[in-house]
Formats: structure tokens, C-alpha cells, sequence
């Protein structure tokens, strides 16, 4: 029997004018998953969320939930809930009356409104504030508010647009910790927009990288940090070094490709493709094993430009002759080991198998 997804995007196209801002978006979301759309602005993250909410309407293609098309169907018919960046509170209501609102739209009895509230501010944690107005709450708690008054009518489906942007960074961070453990109880399969590279890696179960209207890839956080299948993707999400490459040969081994480091050999790329390539590395690849070589990968000698000290790690820029831009090393390892300074020489490797390589655009 073929699997039912809970949402499916199918060959989904939204043209502006002459612009194209989605072109044939395929997505299939499973039950209780969390997905995030990560790109940057202009990508069509946004747009994509308000075409499955039905604000915006597709040039062409599909949007199924649970098997049936929604794509023709008004927002208020579609059982989708939707969180914005802007939280959206009626002034003139109390908490609880924000929350109740949508089933009050839906001709729920007051008798029954006012449980379902209340249990969702509970969830929420905002039970103490139930009577007040938004002008007396703080941007953390008007955005539980948001979230509560979305999830009350039970939908299907939980809509996020970036609900967290406008906040600080230690309330931002307790949300998205406090979001994604009521998502998990809840079993909602929601589909969250966001900019932010860390917070999609931290909330995600899959994350859709998405540039020009497109999805780059479509992979769990670690495969997309470690297996970045662009240098889109490889760009977006985390840091690193890029090298410039020439396919010099191809054997049973791999691609034999000269860099303006040396030649490298065996490095693996099934997607290449062409002659001129971009090589990738992260900075915590690079290591000070002094026995590297080229036969197991690149061998770098260096001085050291900056040193950078991030708490949990040390980043250090390495000057090479050759390279246009310094070399990212993460040095936390050697600094237990040893002092680092501006200016001091260093010899470094980075193992064949944590090269990625790419076709050069």
C-alpha cells in the first residue's frame, strides 16, 4: 500500500508577474513530523507556508493533505493552524478570549470553549494570564498565546513563519526548546520558516534548504551539515574553506585533482561532473595530524592570522600561501594541548574523506 503522507507538495509553482518565486516544489511530510524551510530572504520559504495556508494561491500543482487536494479549498476550510512573526492578538480580548476565538468562528458552544482554552494556555504555560490583554504581556508570552489560539481547533496541520525572530536570544532559545517538546506530545506534523541556520538544525527531524524557489536538499540536520549535496548547501549551513579544483584523473581510487594546496588523490564525488570543481571542508576537519599527506588528503602548512574564542570552541584563521582567503581550523583540540599564537607555523591535514567536491558553477 503506498504511504499516505500527512502534507504533499506536487510539482508546486507560484509565479509574481514575470517572477518565478516557487518552481515545482516537491515535498512529502510525514505524520508528526517537523520540517523546516531554510533559506534566505527571496528564497520562497514565506511563500510556500501561505500557499499551504491558502493566502496565496499556486500558479500550478498540488497541495494534499492526508491524501486530499486543500489547494482549492478557503484558509478557513482547510483545518490549518498558523503562527506568525507578528502575533496577530485581538487588543481588545483577554488571553483566553484570543485562544477561544477560533472555535467560537467554528460555533463551538461557549461551554465547551472555555475547557479547550484552558487546557491549551495550560500547555502553554500562560494559565496565570488568562484575563489579561496583550498590552500587559511580554513578546515571549503574546507569542504562547499565538501558538495556544493556533493548536486549540485540533488542526491537522501547525504552521510556523518565523514566530521567534523578533525576540531575544535567551527567550528565542527557551521557545524553540519549549516548542518543539509540545510538538513532539502533540504528534502535530508542523512545517516551520525560518533564516536562522542554528535554530533550524536545533528544532528540525528534516530541514529543506531552499534557494531561487527550489530545494537544494531535503535531509535530516546531520546528514545536511555532514553530506551538504550543493556548495549552496555547504554555504548555508555551518562554515568552512572552499578551494578551487581541476580534475586531473579518474580511476577505480576516485578523482586525482589538483588544488592550489598540491594534488590530492582518491577524493570521491559522484555528482561532479565536470573538470572544474570546488573542494569544501568544515573547520573541525582539520586536523594537526603531522604523518597526513597528499596520498590520505591535503596537507596544509600555515601561520596563524587570528585566533577566536567562542566558549564551547576555538576557531583559528590560517594564513597559506595560495589561498586568497585564511584557512578556518577549529583549534579547541590543540589548545589542550598547547599554546596558539598570531604568527605561529602550523602543519595541518584534512582526511580525503571529509573533502567534499563539487561541480563549479
Amino acid at each position: 500500500m503506498k504511504n499516505q503522507y500527512d502534507l504533499e507538495l506536487s510539482d508546486v509553482i507560484k509565479d509574481f508577474g514575470g517572477t518565478r518565486v516557487v518552481d515545482q516544489l516537491n515535498i512529502s511530510i510525514e505524520k508528526g513530523e517537523f520540517i523546516s524551510l531554510l533559506g534566505p530572504s527571496g528564497c520562497g520559504k514565506s511563500t510556500t507556508l501561505m500557499m499551504i495556508a491558502g493566502f496565496e494561491d499556486l500558479s500550478d500543482g498540488q497541495v494534499k493533505v492526508r491524501g486530499s487536494r486543500i489547494d482549492d479549498l478557503l484558509p478557513e476550510r482547510r483545518n490549518i493552524g498558523i503562527v506568525f512573526q507578528a502575533y496577530a492578538l485581538f487588543p481588545h480580548m483577554t488571553v483566553r478570549q484570543n485562544v477561544e476565538y477560533g472555535l467560537k468562528m467554528r460555533k463551538v458552544p461557549p461551554a465547551e470553549r472555555k475547557p479547550r482554552a484552558d487546557k491549551l494556555l495550560e500547555l502553554v504555560h500562560m494559565t496565570a494570564f488568562a484575563d489579561r490583554y496583550p498590552r500587559q504581556l511580554s513578546g515571549g508570552q503574546q507569542q504562547r498565546v499565538a501558538l495556544a489560539r493556533a493548536l486549540v481547533t485540533e488542526p491537522n496541520i501547525l504552521l510556523l513563519d518565523e514566530p521567534f525572530s523578533a525576540l531575544d536570544r535567551q527567550l528565542r532559545e527557551d521557545l524553540q526548546r519549549e516548542v518543539r517538546a509540545l510538538q513532539r506530545s502533540l504528534g502535530i506534523t508542523t512545517i516551520f520558516v525560518t533564516h536562522d541556520q542554528e535554530e533550524a538544525l536545533l528544532m528540525s527531524d528534516r530541514i529543506a534548504v531552499m534557494n531561487r524557489g527550489k530545494v537544494e536538499q531535503c535531509a535530516d540536520p546531520q546528514s545536511l551539515y555532514k553530506s551538504p549535496a550543493t556548495e549552496f548547501v555547504a554555504r548555508f549551513i555551518g562554515r568552512g574553506t572552499f578551494l578551487d579544483g581541476a580534475v586531473t584523473a579518474t580511476d577505480a581510487s576516485g578523482l586525482t585533482i589538483d588544488t592550489p594546496l598540491g594534488q590530492v588523490k582518491g577524493l570521491k564525488a559522484p555528482d561532479a561532473g565536470s573538470r572544474n570543481v570546488r573542494l569544501f571542508f568544515r573547520p573541525e576537519d582539520v586536523t594537526s595530524d603531522v604523518d597526513g599527506d597528499q596520498d590520505t588528503g591535503l596537507a596544509i602548512h600555515g601561520s596563524v592570522k587570528a585566533v577566536y574564542f567562542q566558549g564551547a570552541s576555538t576557531t583559528a584563521e590560517i594564513l597559506v600561501e595560495g589561498l586568497a582567503e585564511p584557512l578556518l581550523f577549529d583549534a579547541s583540540e590543540m589548545l589542550r594541548r598547547r599554546s596558539l599564537a598570531e604568527g605561529d607555523t602550523l602543519s595541518l591535514h584534512v582526511p580525503r574523506e571529509k573533502v567534499h567536491v563539487f561541480a563549479r558553477q
